[in-house]
């Protein structure tokens, strides 16, 4: 099976070249990862400890903030080291502070992952949710490093429980602690005689508290939202702005915040085109004087939207009639009813928020405006969804204490 996983690492490096030609992010991936080598030796420190981190993506690494920020309190004299595989991820952490060193990971070869430890030297590893390299995880098991796996979750169609997952099953067993979401993902790694786990929840939870602890206002969206009923509509796709210029049709007096995923020229213009009324958010100034002119503010930046859902009435979280839904925690954690479409099956938060009775889903542009009708016409109605919303987040923290707790049980670093 190993040869296998070696051809799909070759031929994945050959295809992204190719798309390197047309896709920003092919070339950023390509890019990103040039004279890798050089950097981290001349970068890193010969003697100071650090901790590895790495995160597929931006969603992963905002799971990961939550204990960097921890390792930082905790244990001072470690430096900390994140890597990714996405050009986002990577981009979304250039600024985070309390990340010492940020890198691309050099594709997962036996070599490469050899040489990275190497450099790095490594007194703990922490990969965040998913992404299974094979072999830096051999690697790092077969040095003795502690090796953690963090807020992941398991479905019994996943590939290390089918009849051919002998490869994929072994790779679990090279960690030396996995930290569960849930009960279900527990009982499905017990089931398999995987039994170095627990669970410690989501540290998505604690991330958004935080924020919400800490907020600090944006004037500028503050005034164009006073005293106004206002749908924030987070991570959009153009599918999900096609039922959202339908809904602004139904709803005239109803404000739009739209923070769209995606925010290049064209698809910022396609917003345009599509809502009422629209500014941009990088035209206006905080001292503009007609903000009340206009109906859509069109958010074209990155960076903003977890503080933007507390300026809405209700939030609407794209992705779930595309790629798959977003982080809808963002919006919950300040008591907002969210609204996301059909295809949420493979997020936990998303079943246990509709349950909660603090998120609808919704399959066509008719089920998003009699939601709406609802809420917005109905305050005991819009009141229990905020309540259980907030209260849904608020119930759901402490992921980073309890993984904390089991690092300094098992004395996987020292002081």
């Amino acid at each position: 099976m190993i040869w296998i996983y070696n051809i799909f690492i070759f031929f994945y490096q050959f295809i992204v070249k190719i798309a390197s030609f047309r896709n920003e992010k092919a070339k950023q991936w390509l890019v990103g990862r040039k004279d890798i080598w050089a950097q981290l030796e001349q970068q890193l420190p010969s003697k100071e400890p650090i901790i590895w981190i790495h995160s597929a993506s931006t969603g992963e690494f905002e799971q990961a903030k939550p204990i960097i920020e921890q390792l930082k309190n905790s244990y001072p004299a470690y430096k900390v080291l994140v890597t990714f595989f996405s050009p986002s991820g990577y981009n979304a952490a250039r600024k985070y502070a309390l990340a010492d060193y940020k890198f691309y990971l050099p594709v997962d070869t036996r070599r490469n992952a050899g040489r990275f430890l190497n450099i790095v030297r490594p007194q703990l590893v922490i990969f965040v949710k998913y992404e299974f390299w094979y072999h830096y995880l051999k690697s790092i098991s077969s040095r003795n490093i502690p090796l953690l796996l963090v807020s992941s979750s398991f479905r019994k169609n996943q590939a290390f429980f089918k009849w051919y997952g002998g490869f994929y099953k072994k790779m679990l067993h090279f960690f030396t602690w996995i930290f569960v979401q849930d009960v279900s993902s527990l009982n499905i790694l017990n089931q398999q005689q995987i039994i170095h786990c627990s669970i410690s929840g989501d540290t998505r939870f604690d991330r958004v508290a935080a924020i919400e602890e800490n907020f600090s206002e944006i004037p500028l969206v503050a005034r164009f939202t006073a005293n106004e009923n206002v749908m924030v509509a987070g991570s959009t796709w153009p599918e999900d702005e096609e039922l959202l210029e339908t809904l602004a049709a139904q709803f005239p007096a109803l404000k739009f915040i739209i923070a769209p995923h995606e925010i290049n020229e064209g698809h910022i213009q396609n917003i345009q085109n599509r809502l009422p009324s629209p500014a941009r958010f990088s035209q206006l100034k905080d001292n503009e004087s007609n903000l009340q002119d206009y109906q859509t503010l069109i958010i074209d930046n990155i960076g903003m939207l977890s503080r933007l859902y507390k300026y809405g009435s209700i939030a609407y979280v794209g992705g779930a009639f595309k790629t798959g839904l977003h982080n809808i925690l963002e919006a919950a954690v300040y008591g907002k009813p969210v609204i996301f479409g059909p295809n949420y099956q493979k997020f936990r938060e998303a079943k246990e928020l509709i349950s909660a009775g603090g998120a609808f889903s919704i399959t066509n542009a008719a089920d998003l405006q009699q939601k709406i009708s609802i809420l917005l016409n109905d305050q005991h109605a819009l009141a229990v969804a905020s309540e259980a919303a907030a209260n849904y987040v608020s119930n759901n923290k402490g992921a980073t204490a309890r993984i904390f707790q089991t690092i300094q049980e098992k004395r996987l670093l020292t002081r």
